[in-house]
């Protein structure tokens, strides 16, 4: 199976007033933290998606081995993103993994067990079952990608996935949905997860 992975990193950081993509985080930053667990997934392609600082991005993230799609209207939400790297995915991909720039704590295990349950059951869409609820990685098959083009908002892939009109296959993950950051509580949050591990 080719397989490609996304990472949506192409947020304003509104609510943060910096951008979040580039905050410390285990010697890193936020975005470097995520793009590392992403390479750990061996994917056969990855897609970053940059937007919101991205002249910022690109100078103090490593985005070496990684195709990077600017998103100009990552105002709008993730939805423009997903769009705007569609037209970069692979030809021969099956589908897509995706992934959030600013949720480092996802593992690859996580990925490989999505991935492997995706492959065995055929399944259009396959989500992580974490313990307290549905959370990325989302697995989206090739079949998907018309619709996956035509969603609007933050919120369009969550539409699709619990609409009703596709298969969604829950493949179980350990733990609790990791924390992504959306505002200084999220990333005080993260860093205070991050002490007691």
């Amino acid at each position: 199976m080719f397989v490609t992975g996304l990472v949506l990193a192409a947020g304003g950081s509104r609510r943060l007033g910096e951008p979040k993509q580039l905050l410390p985080f285990r010697a890193n930053n936020l975005l470097g933290a995520t793009l590392q667990v992403a390479r750990d997934c061996a994917f056969d392609q990855l897609i970053v998606t940059l937007g919101g600082a991205s002249e910022q991005v690109r100078e103090r993230v490593d985005l070496t081995g990684l195709e990077v799609v600017e998103n100009p209207d990552f105002g709008t939400g993730c939805s423009s993103s997903i769009r705007s790297a569609l037209g970069v995915v692979d030809p021969r991909s099956d589908g897509i993994v995706l992934l959030l720039g600013d949720q480092p704590g996802v593992t690859s295990a996580s990925v490989r067990s999505l991935l492997a349950a995706a492959a065995r059951s055929a399944t259009p869409i396959a989500v992580s079952r974490y313990d307290d609820g549905r959370g990325h990685p989302f697995w989206f098959g090739r079949e998907m990608f018309g619709e996956l083009a035509g969603l609007h908002g933050d919120k369009g892939v969550w539409k699709l996935i619990e609409s009703g009109r596709h298969p969604v296959k829950e493949v179980d993950a350990v733990g609790n949905i990791p924390l992504d950051v959306d505002d200084g509580d999220d990333y005080r949050a993260l860093l205070v997860q991050e002490a007691d591990r």
